[in-house]
C-alpha cells in the first residue's frame, strides 16, 4: 500500500469517556481563528500534510475584502499553524492561465517525490486547478484539469491502473444545488479521460449534492474517502459528513457508504459564522501503525476545526450502516 506517513505522532485527543461515536472533536476546537493572519476575514476548508519533521498546509484564506486566496503555512505539531501574510504566487509558463480568478478549497496529496495541490480556480468559472511544490515555497502550476465548471478536485495518493487519478463534482456557474462524484485518469496531468460515475446524492443529510473531502486513505478493505454531503432545509443549506469505502482498483464502485452522518454542524463554531451550519472535511492525517487518524475540516466557512477517528471502528461503522442505493 502506498501511504504518506508522518514524521511523528499525529495530533491526537482520545475519545471522551461514554462517548459511542466513531468520530469526536477536539476538544480545543477551533484550531485556526478567523484572523490568525492580520488581512484575514477567514481561515477555513484547508489542506495539511505532514512535512519533513512536521506539518505543512495549503489553506484558503478569505480577505477583508472577502477575496478567495491561497496561503501556505507551517506547523511543528499539526495544531498551531504561522500561515504566510502573503498568498501563493504560482508559478506558470502559460500565460493564459496563469492569472486566474480566485483559488479556494485546496487539497495537497503527495505522490511519488513531489506535493500536488488542487483547488477551485476561477477561470472563466470554477474548475480544478494543478500545482506542485517540493518545499510549499515555490508552486508550479500545471493546466487545469477540467472544463469549468468542476469542483472538489480530489487526487489519489498513488497512481492506479498506472495513471493519476482523481475524484470531482461537475457543477455549475453558481452556488450548485446539484452535484455527483465523478472519476477521472490521466497519464501525464493535463489530459484526463476515462469518466465515471462514482456516487450521487441521497436522501436527508445528502440528498441535495456531494463533494469528494480529504484525499482518500489507502486500507485493506479499500480506498477510505470522507466525503460531504448537503440537505436544503426551511433555513438552508446545511453542510454534514460521512465516508464510503471504494474499490482499490476501480476507485469507482462503492463497497459501502454511509446511511447515517460522521459529524453535522452542532457546536457553535459550525452553526454560526459566514456561512452558517458547515463542517466541510478538506484533510486527514494516518497514522498506519496505531490506526489513529486526525481530520482538519472548515467550520461555517469562517475557523477550521479537527476531529479524530480510529480506522478500524470507522470501517466498521461504515460497513455495518452501509446501503448503496
Amino acid at each position: 500500500m502506498s501511504t504518506q506517513t508522518s514524521p511523528h505522532t499525529i495530533p491526537w485527543e482520545e475519545k471522551p469517556a461514554g462517548s459511542e461515536d466513531v468520530i469526536w472533536r477536539y476538544s480545543q476546537n477551533p484550531i485556526i481563528k478567523r484572523d490568525a493572519i492580520k488581512n484575514s476575514n477567514s481561515i477555513f476548508n484547508s489542506a495539511v500534510v505532514p512535512f519533513k519533521d512536521g506539518y505543512a498546509g495549503v489553506f484558503r484564506c478569505d480577505d477583508k475584502r472577502r477575496e478567495m486566496g491561497l496561503h501556505a503555512g507551517f506547523s511543528k505539531d499539526g495544531v498551531d499553524w504561522k500561515i504566510d501574510e502573503e498568498p501563493i504566487r504560482f508559478q506558470c509558463s502559460e500565460e493564459e492561465i496563469a492569472d486566474f480568478e480566485y483559488g479556494y478549497d485546496p487539497r495537497v496529496c503527495f505522490i511519488e517525490d513531489r506535493y500536488y495541490v488542487t483547488w477551485c480556480n476561477g477561470y472563466h468559472g470554477p474548475t480544478i486547478g494543478i500545482a506542485y511544490t517540493f518545499d510549499f515555497k515555490n508552486f508550479i502550476q500545471v493546466e487545469n484539469a477540467f472544463l469549468p465548471y468542476n469542483r472538489n478536485g480530489v487526487l489519489f495518493p498513488r497512481k492506479i491502473n498506472g495513471n493519476f487519478a482523481m475524484l470531482s463534482r461537475p457543477s455549475d456557474t453558481g452556488h450548485t444545488a446539484f452535484g455527483d462524484i465523478f472519476y477521472s485518469d490521466s497519464p501525464d496531468l493535463t489530459y484526463w479521460g476515462k469518466h465515471r460515475f462514482v456516487m450521487g446524492p441521497r436522501g436527508w443529510w445528502q440528498s441535495t449534492k456531494i463533494g469528494a473531502g480529504p484525499v482518500p486513505i489507502e486500507t485493506e478493505e479499500g480506498w477510505l474517502l470522507f466525503y460531504h454531503g448537503v440537505l436544503t432545509s426551511c433555513n438552508g443549506y446545511v453542510y454534514s459528513f460521512g465516508a464510503a469505502i471504494l474499490d482499490l482498483e476501480k476507485p469507482w464502485i462503492v463497497k459501502y457508504r454511509t446511511e447515517p452522518y460522521l459529524l453535522s454542524p452542532q457546536k457553535d463554531y459550525e452553526c454560526m459564522g459566514d456561512v452558517p451550519n458547515v463542517v466541510f472535511p478538506c484533510a486527514a492525517l494516518h497514522e498506519k501503525e496505531s490506526g489513529r487518524i486526525a481530520i482538519y475540516y472548515g467550520c461555517a466557512d469562517t475557523v477550521t476545526g479537527m476531529c479524530f477517528a480510529q480506522e478500524k471502528p470507522l470501517i466498521e461503522f461504515i460497513k455495518n450502516n452501509s446501503k448503496l442505493k
